[in-house]
């Protein structure tokens, strides 16, 4: 009998949620073969069994857990009788059922087998969230529906072909309930019909992440303006040539890179009163996700030419956006860019995403006039704004730091080399 159990998927992950099951309990797995989809920190990935053999299911689709917490076991046929909390309140044996699975330490509100949505008939069925809620609302039953998904999954468009219901846009995630307020709009708050919007798990869990950030790194923050007026040429110069053409973003990445190399402390951490150094330059590249904010890693950026950064900060992004990037690809990062510029923003001060030393906010372009030997010439300036742990980078090193990514932006045929 092997014991599955919640895995750690990423570098910050505590728990996970597990969305579905792609097996069904009792249902013979291989290893390697996918089993289920989780939602943690950062992204939903699908994970592979951990072992071949016949699935007993303990923890049913809903349920969050903290990472090593047990959700399955696999083995043969006869090891795998039914102990789960059935919603006869009983386990296999006859013997009163178990407690409700814990998290953190902490009794769940998700009983197994009990107190969800999810029972263990709908629970063996592939079929998406959605569907499932569909499926409740319309009074469905997901065992006569025949899934249109990947492996046959139930979706919720098929739920509503087996309703004769026209499919609409499916509902967004964060649930928005409204509330009314005691009175009319014109009553004594003045606000109007109060909606509360209940965010996401992951967002959650950004909140809670920035919120411990903030109260308990030190945060400074210095700027600088670079002058882009070489790197806009430059980048005009490679699409006459055809070859691919990195962004202004894809530049401060593989500048920040460069200046990494000989500002050690700025790619490490302070963790435990000692400092960590690290040996490979990793660059997070902030991406807007729906509803999120996700960090892909470009990892030895320092290493990769400009062309390179640029095809995988764009196959990141869209990864990111389609809702497709691994946990792989969002673990590893040792320092972090952050750029509004594209939203017209001209200053942005991130938040230090822990427990990286640093982190690189980037405006927009903008012109400027300026006084260049005695002329004034048009200029085109963005403003970078490095975030420090001040645990671990001073005044005079922060300001060193990012006097080279300035340089090395300001002359990017360097960045070519």
């Amino acid at each position: 009998m092997t014991e599955l159990t919640m895995p750690r998927l990423t570098d910050s992950m505590e728990q996970g949620t597990i969305l579905t099951w792609l097996k069904a309990d009792g249902e013979q797995v291989q290893a390697g073969e996918d089993l289920l989809e989780i939602e943690t920190d950062k992204a939903t990935v699908t994970h592979p069994a951990e072992a071949a053999g016949v699935l007993q299911i303990i923890a049913p689709e809903g349920a969050t857990l903290a990472v090593g917490a047990t959700i399955a076991r696999v083995g043969a046929a006869a090891d795998t009788a039914p102990t789960r909390q059935t919603n006869g309140g009983s386990s296999a044996d006859g013997a009163p059922a178990g407690p409700s699975i814990a998290t953190n330490g902490a009794q769940s509100t998700t009983a197994v087998g009990g107190g969800t949505d999810v029972t263990p008939a709908t629970a063996a069925l592939r079929a998406t969230p959605i569907a499932r809620r569909a499926a409740k609302a319309h009074g469905v039953s997901l065992e006569d529906v025949v899934g249109s998904g990947p492996l046959g999954r139930v979706t919720r468009g098929d739920v509503l072909a087996k309703a004769g219901i026209a499919p609409e846009p499916a509902p967004v995630e964060t649930q928005r309930v409204p509330q009314p307020v005691p009175g009319e709009s014109t009553g004594p708050s003045g606000k109007g019909t109060v909606e509360v919007v209940e965010p996401t798990r992951t967002q959650s869990l950004i909140a809670r992440r920035m919120s411990e950030a903030k109260a308990t790194i030190p945060h400074f923050q210095i700027q600088t303006d670079a002058a882009m007026d070489a790197a806009i040429a430059f980048r005009e110069q490679l699409r006459s040539t055809g070859a691919t053409v990195p962004s202004l973003n894809d530049l401060v990445v593989k500048a920040a890179a460069l200046a990494l190399r000989a500002h050690r402390l700025a790619n490490g951490s302070y963790r435990d009163g000692h400092f960590e150094l690290y040996s490979r330059i990793n660059v997070g590249i902030a991406v807007a996700a729906e509803h999120a904010l996700v960090v892909p890693t470009i990892f030895d950026a320092d290493q990769k030419s400009l062309g390179t950064i640029a095809t995988e900060s764009r196959r990141l992004a869209q990864r990111v956006r389609s809702g497709a990037v691994t946990p792989a690809e969002l673990a590893g990062a040792t320092f972090t860019v952050s750029n509004l510029g594209m939203y017209g923003m001209t200053v942005i001060t991130p938040v230090i995403n822990p427990p990286q030393a640093a982190i690189l906010g980037v405006g927009g372009t903008r012109d400027v006039l300026a006084r260049v030997d005695g002329e004034v010439v048009d200029r085109r300036l963005m403003t970078l704004t490095l975030s420090c742990d001040h645990r671990i980078l001073y005044g005079a090193d922060a300001a060193q730091f990012l006097s080279a990514i300035r340089d090395l932006i300001e002359q990017p045929l360097r960045l070519a080399l």
